[in-house]
């Protein structure tokens, strides 16, 4: 088959493809790559809360994730604004100007990976004490996070690389590279730690190894012919303008990711007064709220390019169709997933850190969670819809919201008045008035989308 033909099938299957069986096609390999991605997480944080002081190598996961956070708030600037807006190009038959976005935003992620891995290294005490990190945390985050800072230039590009293949509507190609990297972090955490001792070094070898590899076979996909769009050097744009459409439509990921991690340092040093321990029941329930949470962001990521290639090809009642559909399914599935939760919440704390202290906090904070997750499908398929879309304004607002304007103020009070209590609910609360914040600006720009179907209905008629 060739390019032509190729391209032509995709447009088909794209535009044409009843809403419910694409949004699911495209959202199952996504929901996998999410989930296999959150255990690999969270194998870290379970190796590690078997080690000696536990407490405190289990505190460092969560110092580490605001590092994490940190690096994908760059990836998925440049990934979700070059994947968005590829895909809209491919939308209006457009392969070169596709090619030139994701070329773009692939080189600046790999460039901007690097910066950040220099200087964490060469700052990387005051950083990770700005993350939260404790003086007996420190040597933990220290030796874990130096392999994360070494392949930070891999993991910024490889979620440049995962968005584009998602926005093409490859969400199954994107499966396999992160889902390899995924189980061989897992075998990876077992050998070095468990057999070869290593602890939280191993982790971090783990780790780092695993995101290189899933960047080497996310990449070979598009020196194979499986892409529409193509990377090149050649093909990265010499106009401004089209930097700043990829930061511009990327932006809200940066923000939502940047304002996770400022919220996470916050959290960690807001939790540090009540000990290691704190820290570290904090850190659990954080990975084990977003492995349920995968599932909502998977089917929405499968929702992402339906959105963005339709808007793009100018029938807009497939992508209301499409926003309500999601909503629905992730509002059933993670429903059901966070009850599951509720009933074994005690038992869960205990898988990561056999620790009673530990239990007892976490317990309170991710039943909390789970309650609050109820509330999370909305605002996610709102954000979504909106950034797909290119309202870069709204989308960067409502991304903001749940992570910084609501999460960090209501933090910092409930802390203040109710010590503990406040560090443990805050989250939940905020994932409801992030929802009722997100609900009229959904309203508002489905019946929008009505109004644009309307008025190419009639052009055709």
């Amino acid at each position: 088959m060739d390019a032509e033909e190729r391209e032509r099938l995709q447009y088909k299957k794209m535009t044409e493809t009843p809403i419910p069986k694409l949004i699911i096609k495209l959202g199952i390999p996504t929901t996998l790559s999410m989930l296999v991605t959150s255990i690999y997480n969270m194998a870290d944080t379970f190796f590690l809360g078997q080690q000696e002081n536990g407490n405190s190598a289990s505190g460092a996961v969560g110092v580490v994730f605001g590092l994490m956070s940190v690096l994908q708030a760059f990836g998925f600037m440049f990934g979700q604004g070059a994947g968005s807006l590829s895909s809209r190009a491919l939308g209006a038959k457009d392969i070169d100007r596709a090619s030139k976005y994701s070329s773009t935003g692939f080189f600046a992620a790999m460039m901007s990976g690097a910066l950040i891995a220099v200087f964490g290294i060469i700052f990387i005490e005051p950083f990770m004490r700005l993350l939260g990190s404790t003086d007996t945390i420190m040597p933990y985050a220290k030796s874990y996070s130096v392999f994360i800072l070494l392949s930070a230039p891999f993991l910024c590009s490889s979620c440049v690389l995962n968005n584009v293949l998602r926005f093409e509507g490859q969400a199954a190609l994107a499966t396999v590279g992160l889902a390899s990297g995924g189980l061989l972090n897992i075998f990876g955490d077992w050998l070095l730690m468990e057999v070869f001792d290593l602890g939280v070094t191993g982790a971090g070898i783990s780790t780092a190894v695993s995101q290189c590899i899933s960047f080497g076979i996310l990449l070979a996909m598009f020196f194979c012919g499986k892409t529409s769009a193509r990377l090149s050097v050649r093909m990265v744009s010499k106009n401004i303008g089209d930097w700043f459409d990829i930061c511009k439509t990327g932006f809200p990921s940066l923000v939502r990711q940047g304002l996770t991690s400022v919220s996470t340092m916050i959290l960690n040093n807001s939790a540090a007064v009540y000990g290691d321990a704190a820290i570290a029941a904090m850190s659990i329930v954080n990975r084990i709220c977003f492995f349920t949470f995968a599932t909502s962001l998977g089917i929405g990521q499968g929702f992402q390019p339906v959105c963005a290639f339709n808007y793009g090809a100018k029938k807009y009642g497939r992508v209301k169709s499409a926003f309500i559909f999601t909503f629905m399914i992730g509002e059933v599935v993670l429903g059901t997933v966070a009850i599951f939760g509720l009933i074994f919440s005690d038992g869960l704390i205990g898988i990561f850190r056999d620790d009673a202290t530990v239990i007892s906090i976490g317990k309170v904070a991710l039943s909390a969670q789970f309650i609050g997750q109820f509330f999370q499908p909305l605002a996610v398929c709102t954000n979504m819809m909106f950034q797909s879309t290119g309202r870069s304004a709204a989308a960067t607002l409502l991304s903001m919201m749940r992570s910084g304007l609501f999460f960090i103020p209501i933090l910092l009070i409930f802390t203040a008045v109710s010590g503990l209590t406040g560090i443990q609910l805050s989250q939940a609360i905020s994932d409801v008035l992030t929802t009722v914040a997100s609900l009229p600006f959904a309203v508002s720009f489905l019946k929008k989308l009505g109004r644009l179907q309307a008025e190419e209905n009639a052009k055709k008629a």
